[in-house]
């Protein structure tokens, strides 16, 4: 009796377990009756009819993180590195991802270590650091077009992580220091250039500004030579319209020469003390000729009484 009750109750768990079905917010089931695909199972409560219904597929439904292995890539420039990343995916069709493709994410992780392998050999090691995005953008468009019949979208890819050899590094490091001593010599230089430049141009700037001040200060010399010729021009020719307007005076003549006679009588005696010999005359003949020319007696008594 206690027998049957137990097979009664085992019977009544396993009609349980394959009549009724939860499905969870993050799933999808695919139901198969007797074999072909009758239905999707969306979240909730189920029943189904049994040994005719069977859940056969039950797919995730939330996005999935795929970790790209890391594998051994070389560059156009022939420098091997390794190279891996992350995938984001996530299935939008259910019934295709169950029946398109056999194991979707390993075929999503073959596509992209075949693509990044394929985009990463045409370009440089250099432009895998610089042209990450553009690889990443490449690699999303093949992986979806070919996972769209398995109902699978691409949603990203990332480079996660690109090493050179070790040999490859160093030699990077090498030329990098290279680099930054060819740089520091060429700022050196360019200092150096521009402070010669500076310098001469300095130079240049005083000497314009010397040349500059000489040049005014001939103007102006010579402007002020020139108004002092012009002033002294002028006092001359108001002197002499000045002589000959007096000439022109009753006795004029006679005054005039008297004059030149007191001058010449002036600038001899100063000649005769400045020097140590005795200086005579070389125009007796002309200073006879002055006196002869002197008839008034007293005109010769004033030279005699000055004599």
């Amino acid at each position: 009796m206690y027998t049957f009750i137990a097979i009664l109750i085992l019977v009544i768990i396993f009609l349980v377990v394959k009549t009724f079905i939860i499905v969870s917010e993050r799933e999808n089931v695919i139901v198969e009756r007797l074999g072909k695909f009758t239905k999707t199972l969306q979240p909730g409560f189920y029943f189904l009819i049994p040994f005719f219904d069977k859940p056969a597929y039950s797919q995730e439904m939330r996005e999935q993180v795929i970790d790209i292995p890391a594998q051994s890539v070389i560059t156009s420039d022939n420098i091997q590195v390794e190279v891996d990343g992350l995938l984001y995916l996530k299935v939008m069709d259910s019934k295709k991802a169950s029946y398109g493709i056999g194991n979707y994410l390993a075929a999503c992780i073959n596509l992209a270590q075949t693509t990044m392998r394929s985009e990463i050999g045409k370009i440089t090691l250099g432009e895998t650091f610089s042209e990450r995005e553009k690889v990443n953008t490449k690699i999303i468009n093949e992986i979806d077009k070919a996972s769209d019949p398995w109902g699978v979208k691409v949603l990203r890819y990332e480079i996660r992580d690109i090493r050179p050899s070790e040999h490859v590094i160093e030699t990077l490091e090498r030329r990098m220091e290279a680099e930054r001593e060819k740089r520091a010599k060429i700022t050196m230089a360019t200092a150096e250039k521009e402070k010669l430049i500076n310098i001469s141009e300095g130079e240049r700037q005083s000497a314009i500004n010397i040349s500059q001040g000489e040049k005014t200060k001939r103007i102006n010399e010579a402007e002020g030579n020139a108004e002092s010729i012009k002033l002294i021009a002028g006092a001359s020719a108001q002197s002499i319209i000045l002589v000959g307007a007096a000439i022109k005076e009753p006795c004029g003549d006679e005054a005039l020469k008297m004059r030149l006679v007191d001058q010449y009588v002036d600038q001899l005696g100063k000649v005769i003390e400045s020097c140590d010999v005795s200086v005579f005359p070389a125009g007796l003949a002309s200073i006879k000729g002055i006196f002869d020319e002197i008839r008034d007696p007293e005109q010769a008594e004033i030279i005699r009484e000055r004599r």
